[in-house]
């Protein structure tokens, strides 16, 4: 039983009792609600499906029973236990049943000093290396990454507010394109007080970030006395699922030279696209112009997604500014990544077999999951968003909205959250300006759950078409 203590009236810091932490959005809610019944394909299967994490969970394989009375693979195998259906968990599997010596210390006793005592606030340099490295892999060789300007952190969400704490003061003020991912209300305003000024893109350019909707958002950040720092944007897109054109991006750091403002590209998705020639890398805009301008521009990257290690909490930022990443370096020592977690994935990521094999496979097995959730969701009569990219589609339910407004959207949400029992994301929570939109993950589930998820949607359709 709980112990139960009186509360005094002591009061708290701002930061603390502050409402930008975001976790009231209807994103969170959903989480709550299948935390609270979750689905279980054998234990509870009246329960809710989670369709609103967006993890690389997908099917393939359960555990092999070879080699696990060894301490060294059951200590790996229990790190990895949150991830026994990742889209391509068996390719990891067998790499670490192969080279035994990534999940040991290598050099027996004198290497476990030497990985115990590392506290450098740059990180391993073979992981520094193995990462740059894996980043120009994922982007087909188009892009050159230096080591030397990767700064490690504990996952992307330490990295963009990180950022944020560098590039603006208290008060200032980030453009973000909409809809965006939920989680950066919480991410990038609350510890750091700074503010999110929409960029609203709407369906009729397929959401696409136009010159004329960055200017409007710039010149409204100035009517309400914000002084505007820079640009984040997701590339590829969280919550579309589609990667942001060319002349796009170039539009973007053109703004942003013409603004005097940075340009955060969080790319974190950039390994999850289905085709390697359909993602572009603001680093690839940069090498094109000769880095002319480059000091503003800042990228984002994890293992999370692509990888599907949200729990390894590993992420980067790569600055082409020296004094950022000289500054973030500094800041790094709050959110620091173990020597152990360093070690595994440099002699995973380094092992170019290993490494080229993941990102072709896991491609292909994300597209082909990708294309059965919008066959299924079509064969229900909802269409989506084309996409190209990540683990998630952008639906579109607007045709059965009572009236096209946020409220309506939010009582068909909550429909299909307490009756279908499908925990997908409203548009609203990620603040898209039409209603009706609505995003909806596939990569963190077997096919079978997904296949029943796709079943409950089509039978709610009909019985939405007999009323």
């Amino acid at each position: 039983m709980a112990i139960e203590i009186e509360q005094p009236r002591v009061g708290l810091s701002k930061v603390a009792v502050s409402k930008t932490h975001g976790e009231d959005s209807p994103y969170f809610a959903g989480w709550k609600a299948y935390d609270e019944n979750p689905y279980h394909e054998t234990s509870n299967q009246s329960g809710v499906i989670q369709m609103g994490l967006a993890e690389n969970q997908v099917s393939v394989s359960t555990l092999q029973k070879k080699n696990m009375l060894k301490l060294i693979h059951v200590i790996v195998f229990l790190l990895f236990a949150l991830f026994l259906v990742q889209v391509s968990f068996d390719l990891l599997e067998k790499y670490l049943e192969e080279h035994s010596e990534a999940s040991s210390w290598g050099k027996g006793a004198p290497g476990f000093r030497e990985n115990a005592l590392f506290q450098d606030y740059h990180g391993l340099k073979s992981f520094r290396q193995a990462m740059a490295n894996f980043m120009e892999q994922i982007r087909g060789g188009r892009a050159k990454f230096d080591p030397d300007r990767i700064v490690l952190t504990a996952g992307a969400t330490a990295a963009n507010e990180l950022l944020t704490f560098i590039l603006a003061d208290p008060g200032d003020a980030l453009l973000i394109p909409t809809p965006y991912y939920p989680g950066f209300d919480r991410d990038l305003r609350w510890r750091t007080s700074v503010n999110i000024v929409p960029i609203h893109c709407d369906s009729s350019n397929n959401f696409q970030i136009t010159p004329e909707a960055m200017e409007a958002a710039y010149q409204s950040a100035e009517s309400m006395n914000l002084k505007v720092r820079g640009i984040l944007i997701t590339n590829p897109s969280n919550p579309l699922g589609a990667t942001i054109q060319r002349s796009a991006l170039e539009q973007i750091l053109d703004f942003a030279v013409n603004k005097n403002i940075h340009l955060v590209s969080d790319e974190i998705y950039s390994g999850s696209t289905f085709s390697s020639s359909e993602f572009i890398s603001i680093a690839e805009i940069l090498e094109t112009r000769g880095y002319k301008d480059a000091e503003r521009v800042h990228i984002v990257y994890s293992l999370s997604k692509d990888l599907g290690l949200p729990g390894f909490r590993v992420g980067t930022i790569y600055s082409y500014n020296d004094q950022v990443v000289t500054t973030a370096r500094r800041m790094s020592s709050f959110t620091l990544i173990s020597s152990q977690t360093q070690h595994l994935l440099a002699c995973m990521l380094s092992n170019k077999e290993f490494s080229e094999n993941y990102i072709k496979t896991n491609r292909e097995r994300l597209s082909k999951r990708y294309d059965m959730i919008i066959k299924g969701l079509k064969k229900a009569g909802i269409e989506c968003l084309k996409g190209n990219a990540g683990l998630f589609c952008w639906m579109n339910l607007s045709p059965l909205l009572e009236k096209p407004t946020r409220e309506s959207e939010l009582a068909l949400w909550k429909v299909i959250l307490n009756e279908v029992k499908l925990n997908i994301s409203p548009g609203s929570s990620c603040h898209c300006s039409e209603p009706g939109w609505f995003r909806v993950c596939f990569a963190n589930m077997s096919e079978q759950t997904l296949e029943i998820a796709l079943e409950r949607i089509h039978k709610f359709m009909e019985q939405r078409k007999r009323n």
